[in-house]
């Protein structure tokens, strides 16, 4: 039963009753000597955490050390699957937190609903061509991407999915006490599995593995969950429109990376890519099979009942005979609908296998629209089918790609391709060492010129062929797939414009941009810069000019509707400055290239790289959408989803709906307000942004100051995290760095972030912020009071503040403080240690004070507490860790055992603290 009156006390009943059931499980399974020693180093660090004494820490201590395999690794996994238990209650109460709302008619609307959003339309007294106008200028795509972050296994996954489900129905009133019993059996059993279960994948998953994972989510809650969004939309306009009939177009799509990112990763080969959009193809024709079915069975109006109109007739005895034979036909000749649907489903499963397959998915959107418009012909003229409109959305948000598949590379790739190519003509013979004007002048002249640049048999490095035939690919999925297969090339680290003249040029030897005699253009690619580095984002505004002042980019450009894409890059530039300056310099590339942009009358979609963790630009979705400069939202967002974040938001259909909810409705509210404002809209104080910057500055020489001018610091890094390990943990197919490099700036940002907030630093997620703050207070006694309207007013300074608040809640020093006896020079442990510990204190009390709360998250109460909830059981795996990887890097060859210990803990602690990278 939902109990209603208590918020948590259905969640605290679930996990009393998981919890439970462990224990039952490790009194079965590994005896009461099991259950007595990990209650023993429970009980100890709760009690450390409420009152400090050194005798239970030490006693605690040699409770870890003289622990041995395989208790040890019983221990381990004891609370680490206890995590994946609270995760799945907690995931849980979610849903039930919004059938609650959802039971409470008349009450206050929920926060970031659609409903909520539609009636700030209402209340903004929109008329009926702004909320169309609104309507047509809301774009979100979130990109799936293979980012290695998520730790859990695809099995685990699975268990969790399957105990969720039974306490989502444990919580029914019309369970009975018979049905209640066997439930709770079920339960029982798959918390038994789960323990059973290997948590560590024993292999690197390759990238096709990458992609099958990624395409788990459309198969399971994507593909029925978006155009659920879409029409609960369409519901709730007319619910406070009446007045006016409004469609909603399809705003929300969902696009991959998996199998087209090739930045770093070798096994990313043309080959993969094809494939990935072949398996693409096949899961969504799969889906359509099964809906067409599905359809057959509810459309069983005969014409003997109905009238059908003749036309209709004519039409379905044609296609029967030149796609069906007589075995293949609908028998029952009255039944018109269903001899259709039988001639659909024959093309659907001919797709790509032969002449008799639907060529493009706008066919089969033909034959479905035909079908829903002679259907509603003989229906209420109020009453819409539901059922094959939702299905007529299912083919024009996926068509027979499922996902936009993105390209990525680095822009070095493409500056040597191109250099070969000019040099095996003669057109140039060392490209790569001329300056940036010199390159403009060349490339230039190359897309000025009709003809190819490469020779049939031209004798290429393999680098070279590499890059071409990924060019080649791309033309051949336009034709095998169709065009929205590919749309989009991500140039990572853009430099200058010649980085994005290079794809282009690229593009042109493919044949996906070309020339034509009379001077018109034909380009079948967006090419879309990355900005990634703090240098790069400060470049940005001077890059886009360049290209936006060119007649040949404005060409391409007036081919791809006058769109530009822009990517920003938020794991590297928080690697290089902190994550507070990383975040501004974020907001003003924005804030200046969309001014600028404007004056050209460019649109602009900017593509928000964030990863699940705070130190990567995560968070929730809807205040990341809030959190971008307000002007730019009418253009739409773009935003990677990935790794854990994955399983977090669409493992389930309801959490999945509410997730994608939020996002619409933040972005639908934002856009009115926009709309509504003039062209030029006042949408911040300029105080705001001069604090901002100086605020930024002095963050940033903080960050520097430790991360680059400490000689000290790296060494601090790899032995006081466990870095070196994270490589043995096999969650994805990409290398932790470029190149294969130990260079601080080609250590990828995932394991950067991983490492700290692994060991409790979470540096890159807060670390120099309060310095920002404390010398801006000092500086005037106003200060603090101009920051404090900055928390109430501006949405991205709320945003910046709450996140931090989050990572101090989630950092733990005491805890962090354990893995100082893992670096040899205890001297440089402490010294740095404690300039950490003294910072976090200043950024905490600049933190309170900003947000008016006594303490951290005051604001978010179910967070915070979550977070209490979870220390302590997260404290004994990282004092685990520590002991394992002393004992690991003390031993020449380590044993095979001892580095699985490891891993787990590693698993456990990202299980515990629900992200990783």
């Amino acid at each position: 039963m939902i109990d209603l009156t208590d918020n948590n006390a259905s969640l605290r009943n679930d996990v009393k009753k998981l919890g439970n059931m462990l224990g039952e499980i490790l009194v079965h399974q590994g005896g009461i000597e099991l259950f007595n020693k990990v209650e023993s180093i429970r009980e100890m660090t709760k009690s450390l955490r409420q009152n400090y004494d050194h005798s239970v820490y030490s006693k605690l201590k040699e409770e870890i050390n003289s622990l041995e395999s395989p208790t040890r690794q019983q221990v381990i996994r004891a609370f680490s699957i206890y995590f994946h238990l609270v995760n799945i209650a907690e995931q849980n109460h979610r849903i039930r937190r919004r059938k609650q709302y959802q039971l409470q008619d008349g009450a206050k609307l929920q926060a970031f609903s659609l409903e909520k959003a539609v009636s700030s339309l209402k209340d903004l007294e929109m008329n009926k061509e702004e909320i169309k106008d609104v309507l047509s200028n809301l774009s979100i795509e979130l990109i799936i991407t293979a980012h290695p972050t998520e730790a859990t296994k695809r099995t685990v996954l699975e268990i969790q999915k399957r105990i969720s489900k039974i306490l989502y129905q444990l919580d029914s009133p019309l369970v009975s006490k018979k049905e209640r019993e066997l439930l709770e059996e079920d339960l029982f059993n798959e918390v038994t599995t789960l323990w059973q279960t290997d948590e560590l994948r024993y292999r690197k998953p390759n990238v096709l593995d990458e992609v099958r994972n990624g395409l788990y989510y459309f198969d399971e809650t994507l593909f029925n969950i978006i155009p659920d969004v879409h029409q609960n939309l369409e519901q709730e306009l007319k619910e406070y429109f009446p007045e006016h009939q409004l469609d909603v177009p399809n705003f929300l799509h969902f696009g991959s990376w998996i199998g087209g990112d090739r930045d770093g990763n070798p096994f990313v080969t043309p080959e993969v890519t094809w494939e990935t959009l072949k398996l693409q193809r096949d899961l969504v024709l799969k889906k359509y099979e099964e809906a067409i079915i599905d359809l057959m069975k509810r459309f069983s109006q005969s014409s003997s009942r109905v009238a059908i109109n003749d036309s209709f007739h004519h039409h379905v005895e044609e296609q029967e005979g030149t796609y069906l034979n007589e075995q293949e036909a609908w028998a029952v000749k009255g039944e018109i609908y269903r001899r259709k649907f039988a001639v659909i489903l024959k093309r659907i499963r001919e797709v790509g296998q032969s002449s008799l397959g639907y060529q493009k998915s706008e066919d089969l959107l033909e034959d479905l629209v035909m079908i829903k418009k002679y259907a509603e012909e003989h229906q209420p003229s109020n009453n819409r089918l539901k059922s094959i409109r939702k299905l007529i959305r299912q083919v024009e948000l996926f068509g027979f790609h499922l996902a936009t598949l993105d390209i990525r590379n680095h822009s070095s790739e493409h500056e040597h391709a191109v250099a070969e190519l000019l040099k095996v003509v003669k057109v140039c013979d060392n490209y790569a060492s001329l300056d940036e004007s010199e390159k403009m002048e060349v490339l230039k002249s190359v897309l000025s010129e009709p003809r190819p640049l490469s020779l049939f048999e031209g004798d290429y490095s393999e680098q070279t062929q590499k890059v071409l035939k990924v060019f080649k690919l791309i033309r051949q999925a336009h034709l095998e797939f169709g065009s929205r297969s590919i749309e989009v090339y991500l140039v990572s680290m853009t430099q200058s414009a010649s980085d994005l003249l290079e794809v282009l040029v690229l593009a042109k030897e493919a044949g996906i941009y070309r020339l034509h005699a009379d001077g018109t253009v034909e380009s079948g690619l967006h090419v879309a810069p990355l900005l990634e580095t703090i240098d790069d984002l400060v470049a940005g505004p001077h890059i886009m000019k360049t290209l936006f002042e060119l007649d040949l980019y404005r060409h391409h450009l007036q081919e791809k509707g006058d769109h530009q894409e822009i990517m920003l890059g938020y794991s590297d530039g928080s690697k290089d400055g902190g994550t507070l300056t990383a975040n501004w310099k974020l907001f003003k590339a924005q804030q200046e290239i969309h001014e600028m942009a404007r004056d050209y009358n460019i649109r602009l979609k900017f593509f928000h790289g964030r990863g699940g963790s705070l130190g990567r630009g995560g968070g929730p979705l809807n205040r990341s959408i809030l959190s971008q400069p307000m002007e730019t939202l009418g253009d739409g967002v773009k935003i990677t989803e990935q790794g854990e974040v994955l399983s977090s938001r669409y493992l389930f259909e309801d959490i999945a709906f509410r997730n994608l909810e939020q996002a619409a409705s933040a972005l639908l509210e934002a856009t009115a307000t926009v709309s509504k404002k003039t062209e030029h809209g006042h949408f911040r104080e300029t105080e705001w942004e001069e604090a901002m910057e100086e605020i930024s500055k002095v963050s940033l020489r903080k960050y520097q100051s430790l991360v680059f001018e400490d000689e000290d610091f790296l060494t601090y890094f790899n032995q006081a995290t466990p870095l070196k390990e994270l490589g043995k943990l096999n969650i994805g197919s990409r290398p932790t760095s470029r190149k294969n490099s130990q260079k601080f700036e080609d250590l990828r940002a995932i394991p950067w972030v991983f490492a700290w907030t692994q060991s409790r630093q979470m540096i890159p997620a807060w670390y120099a912020a309060g310095s920002g703050f404390k010398a801006f207070v000092e500086k005037d006694a106003k200060n603090l009071e101009l920051l404090q309207q900055m928390y109430q007013k501006w949405p991205f300074f709320h945003s910046t503040i709450n996140n931090l608040q989050m990572a101090l809640m989630k950092a733990d020093l005491p805890t962090a403080k354990e893995y100082l006896h893992l670096v040899k020079d205890q001297e440089i442990a402490k010294r740095i240690f404690s300039d950490i510990s003294n910072e976090y204190e200043t950024t905490k009390e600049l933190l309170l004070k900003i947000s008016g709360n006594q303490e951290l998250l005051d604001h978010m109460p179910n967070i915070r507490e979550s977070v209490r909830r979870r220390n302590p059981y997260v404290d004994p795996l990282n004092f685990l860790q520590v002991d394992l990887i002393q004992k690991l890097r003390q031993e020449e060859n380590p044993g095979e055992e001892l580095m699985t210990e490891v891993l787990l803990t590693i698993s456990g602690v990202a299980a515990g603290l629900v992200n990783t990278g």
